[in-house]
């Protein structure tokens, strides 16, 4: 497979704090949508940020990713439920990172009990491209629930 190829546009206008941008996505399914400083570190205020966006790539990546490795195992999923929680945070010399992505997962998997739904879990993580982007310079936490 050759390798497949997304894009992201930004406008950005004014300085840090009192500037605001919009992006738009290559597929066209997200357009002029509105960041800005306060967005990020007071309120959202009907607008994004790159964390959210970030939250939003790895729940959705995880979720497909998971779904494959319960496929694989002989128990495909009727249902599963992601959340992904992205910190944004300050560093001590100054500046910011993403310092932690907290996957939480419930699941409707039929044949299958809690222990091998939370090891099945982490593989799936494992093989998360956003997790796997990531690794190493942002902790990641997975929770993991079997459905009733």
């Amino acid at each position: 497979m050759a390798d497949i190829v997304r894009r992201a546009d930004v406008v950005w206008r004014g300085d840090l704090l009192q500037g605001t941008g919009t992006f738009d996505v290559g597929s066209g399914a997200l357009t002029s949508q509105a960041v800005s400083w306060p967005a990020r570190t007071e309120g959202p205020g009907g607008k994004t940020s790159p964390e959210e966006l970030l939250a939003a790539s790895h729940a959705s990546c995880y979720a497909m990713a998971f779904s494959h490795t319960l496929a694989e195992a002989g128990h495909p999923p009727e249902e599963l439920r992601v959340s992904a929680s992205v910190t944004f945070e300050p560093l001590p010399a100054g500046g910011f990172k993403v310092g932690s992505s907290s996957l939480s997962v419930e699941g409707v998997v039929p044949g299958l009990d809690q222990a091998g739904f939370a090891d099945l879990a982490a593989q799936g993580e494992a093989g998360c491209p956003i997790s796997n982007a990531i690794r190493g310079n942002v902790d990641i936490s997975v929770e993991a629930t079997l459905a009733g």
